[in-house]
């Protein structure tokens, strides 16, 4: 394996932490990737089944993706005042206390339960989001893309475990009493509670709260610098650049177009006579393919620029409408090509957002900025949430598709107008 050698002496520190914090935080990655998974392919089948309705099935998705908002607030706000440890700790626990809430949901036939706690589930998505930024916070400014993408890869290997568990884990539901289509919740919740401890433990040295402190002896050491010359020195990182806007515009409509696309298929694909084992391997491709691909995106943002990246990640996105629309419903083949577009058109526009943001913010107010910016995310997604069972109920899946597709290429004028902003 090849060193790294620091560009200065006084940046193996600063190595040394990143490393360390890189492998928690992808740990806890491949932890909460399986809970994240598992609840997304059996989440709008649990509410078909309780609820009898397939235009409500979008409704729990919505709730929880909702929830995530909260979350996001939640979490950047914990980091921003006492670090990423605590804050992303918390917001697994949350999904964790979540998922158990599911689970009672389904054995008493309580919608109403059931609805506030996929509202709480939501934190562990948000949560599973929150990561990427930590990942980032001790990272070179042209290695930001980078860091981030080896966070978001590390929730492939769980991301495709978990819809693969479906059949299994719904097997061992059934043999404990508890209704079949909430069996991928218990592994969810499992898998929250051990990111929590994971990251309660391992999250050390705290990435924000190191960054801080090292920017804040750069600061010192070039004002004594400066006086010594008697010179004045530059304030560093106290405004905020452009760019946040466009960096929030671009992660907005990958997430309300993959969510709408994503939430529908496996209820588009029960209804045209499907298994859960189906539906399992498609969300399992699509959540590999969300997040499998981040190394080389990370190459590509910091190589070609964030701007690029996120203008074909509009392209990809309407090719993945267009395959999904047109279909067969026989063909989990094509579905399965579909939502492997889907989930790589929404891992370029991810990285490339994220990286947008973070360069625009400084770290004084890094991490609840970022906190703000994940609420119109999972805004964006609860609006794509709701909308898909509605739009599919009165027009169809392939309408959904199709117009998903169309929505996305609105990231090309967020991305010119940015580009002419610079």
């Amino acid at each position: 394996m090849k060193t790294v050698v620091p560009a200065r002496p006084e940046d193996l520190p600063r190595l040394q932490a990143q490393r360390r914090v890189l492998i928690a935080l992808v740990t806890a990655q491949i932890l909460s990737g399986a809970g994240l998974a598992a609840g997304v392919t059996v989440g709008a089948l649990l509410a078909q089944d309780m609820l009898g309705s397939t235009s409500l099935a979008g409704l729990v998705s919505a709730l929880s993706i909702a929830g995530s908002a909260l979350a996001a607030v939640a979490v950047g706000r914990i980091s921003q005042g006492y670090g990423r440890r605590p804050g992303l700790a918390a917001g697994y626990l949350a999904g964790a206390a979540g998922s158990a809430g599911v689970v009672v949901a389904a054995i008493a036939g309580n919608s109403l339960l059931l609805f506030v706690a996929m509202f709480v589930y939501g934190a562990g998505t948000a949560t599973n989001l929150q990561a990427r930024y930590a990942g980032a916070d001790l990272a070179a400014p042209g290695r930001r893309a980078d860091a981030v993408s080896t966070v978001l890869v590390a929730t492939t290997l769980g991301g495709v475990l978990g819809p693969n568990l479906a059949a299994p884990t719904g097997d061992l539901a059934h043999a404990l009493g508890i209704p079949y289509l909430a069996g991928p919740f218990l592994l969810a919740g499992a898998a929250y509670a051990m990111a929590t401890v994971v990251l309660a433990g391992w999250l050390r040295p705290d990435p924000l709260l190191l960054a801080r402190a090292l920017e804040a002896e750069r600061t010192a050491a070039a004002h004594a610098q400066a006086d010594g010359a008697g010179g004045r020195s530059r304030p560093t990182g106290g405004r905020r650049r452009p760019g946040v806007p466009a960096g929030a515009l671009v992660m907005v409509f990958t997430q309300v177009v993959m969510v709408a696309i994503m939430t529908m298929t496996p209820v588009h694909m029960q209804d045209h006579g499907h298994g859960t084992a189906a539906s399992g391997l498609v969300i399992a491709i699509h959540i590999g393919a969300m997040y499998l691909p981040s190394p080389l995106t990370g190459w590509l943002v910091d190589r070609f620029g964030p701007l690029r990246i996120a203008a074909a990640s509009a392209l990809v996105l309407l090719a993945a409408g267009i395959v999904a629309a047109n279909a067969p419903g026989d063909s989990v083949a094509l579905f399965a090509v579909a939502l492997a577009l889907l989930g790589l058109g929404w891992n370029l526009g991810l990285v490339a957002g994220t990286t947008i943001v973070t360069d625009a913010v400084p770290l004084a107010t890094r991490a609840r900025t970022q906190g703000l910016v994940d609420v119109s995310i999972a805004i964006a997604g609860a609006t794509g949430g709701m909308a898909s069972g509605l739009v599919v109920a009165a027009s169809g899946f392939p309408l959904l598709a199709i117009g998903g597709g169309i929505l996305a290429l609105a990231i090309v004028p967020a991305v010119v107008a940015a580009a002419r902003s610079r």
